[in-house]
């Protein structure tokens, strides 16, 4: 049964400005695995603009509905079924050589930042790409009120969310042996952090 597509303002806002720095990125790449893709907004824009890139969606399966709905419409040859992906339980892949996640290290808890980064350290390969896209904050500040608002807007609605800081999750990559290549700026206060293996 196809669905309602599910509709995200934000993933249309910020779609372009991605695009920007990840077409040239991925030149070199393709395959990329999608963490939390939500709406599925972001994957068929993405495979649509990219066609040499083989896009696996993947969420919990409580959002397939909504992402097929997107998938169905675009029939893109590229752009794959979503996979059955909860950060608490093992991964539905091998490995993998880009692993890209929008908006979501904020809204899972502390613990599943923790799980994320060890799935991508076992599940990326050799010379891959990790990028994370979401508001970030810095020396322990937020970059702006909005974000401070936005953060308080999250732990009401679960305490174990809220938006992490940089240096935080640089720490992690590392752990998960990657290195930091790029932190860019990105409309409505956000930021796009590249990491390399």
């Amino acid at each position: 049964m196809i669905v309602d597509k599910p509709f995200s303002q934000a993933c249309e806002n910020n779609k372009g400005p991605i695009l920007t720095v990840l077409a040239p990125l991925l030149r070199d790449y393709d395959q990329v695995l999608e963490i939390g893709s939500g709406t599925g907004q972001h994957g068929v824009y993405f495979a649509q603009a990219l066609p040499h890139v083989q896009w696996l969606a993947s969420d919990r399966s409580i959002n397939h509905a909504g992402i097929l709905s997107w998938q169905h419409e675009a029939q893109l040859d590229n752009l794959h079924p979503p996979l059955s992906l909860d950060l608490n339980d093992a991964w539905p892949v091998d490995d993998v050589p880009v692993i890209y996640s929008a908006n979501t290290l904020h809204i899972v808890s502390k613990a599943l930042v923790e799980r994320f980064f060890t799935g991508v350290k076992k599940h990326l390969r050799e010379n891959g790409l990790l990028v994370i896209y979401g508001p970030f904050n810095y020396a322990g500040q937020f970059t702006s009120d909005s974000n401070a608002a936005f953060h308080q807007h999250l732990l009401q609605r679960d305490p174990l969310s809220g938006i992490r800081d940089s240096e935080w999750i640089i720490e992690l990559a590392r752990d998960s042996e990657l290195s930091l290549q790029a932190d860019h700026a990105m409309p409505a206060n956000n930021r796009l952090l590249i990491f390399k293996r």
